[in-house]
């Protein structure tokens, strides 16, 4: 009697097998999702270090710092200087080219303590040589605590850096609020997110820099590092 071939069940051709493949599709998928949620994550920590509202006056400090960007973080390291919560003013950063006549006509009350009281730094040109540029200033008048003051999306990152150059010295925050970011959801400015998303990327930047490369031992307060008032007793 003829048996029907198709009571014998049978296996479907296989192809190349493809699982190898689609797992390590899969882990890679797994990986960006996590490092993008991570990424994510740590950006809403970081606009929540951003303040969103004016600040009240800090605490005295022996001198202040003033990291240039904006006219309002003159004006108000001005404000700090005449309220007397610092001896002294640097303001960190300043064109080689400005002079300080242009300073006085941006800032009439420039005029009244250029003299005495605040040193231009020439020669930072980012974030990280800002905090060598105060260092240098800070050891070079022996100040033990300094009120910082730049905009608000840029303190963490300026905090971070000076920290670095200064473990030893006492760090106290002055953000200046922008306008676009006082009273305002940043995610319904496009602007204001482009903003703090490009803060935020530096900021990851600097802290992968920190933490990978502790900072070495500096050269000796040079006298070329900062303009001010000359001072017969520190000059040949």
């Amino acid at each position: 009697m003829a048996t029907r071939s198709d009571s014998i069940p049978t296996e479907p051709a296989r192809g190349p097998d493809a699982s190898p493949f689609r797992r390590a599709l899969a882990t890679l998928a797994v990986i960006t999702g996590g490092c993008a949620a991570l990424m994510f994550a740590g950006f809403l920590h970081f606009v929540q270090l951003v303040p969103g509202a004016e600040q009240s006056t800090p605490a005295a400090g022996d001198g202040i710092v003033a990291l240039t960007g904006g006219a309002e973080r003159l004006s108000d390291a001005l404000r700090l200087l005449a309220s007397g919560r610092g001896k002294r003013l640097l303001i960190s950063g300043v064109h080689p080219e400005t002079t300080e006549r242009e300073l006085a006509r941006a800032q009439p009350d420039y005029a009244a303590f250029a003299r005495c009281c605040v040193d231009l730094g020439r020669r930072a040109l980012n974030t990280a040589g800002n905090a060598v540029e105060t260092r240098r200033w800070a050891v070079g008048h022996g100040f033990r605590s300094l009120i910082v003051v730049t905009s608000g999306y840029h303190m963490p990152r300026t905090m971070m850096e000076l920290a670095r150059e200064m473990p030893n010295v006492e760090l106290i925050p002055y953000a200046v609020v922008t306008d676009r970011l006082k009273g305002e959801h940043w995610w319904r400015d496009l602007d204001t997110a482009r903003l703090l998303a490009g803060e935020y990327v530096k900021y990851v930047a600097a802290l992968v820099r920190v933490r990978l490369a502790p900072r070495l031992a500096k050269a000796p307060v040079g006298a070329e590092t900062v303009q001010g008032p000359a001072e017969p007793a520190a000059r040949s």
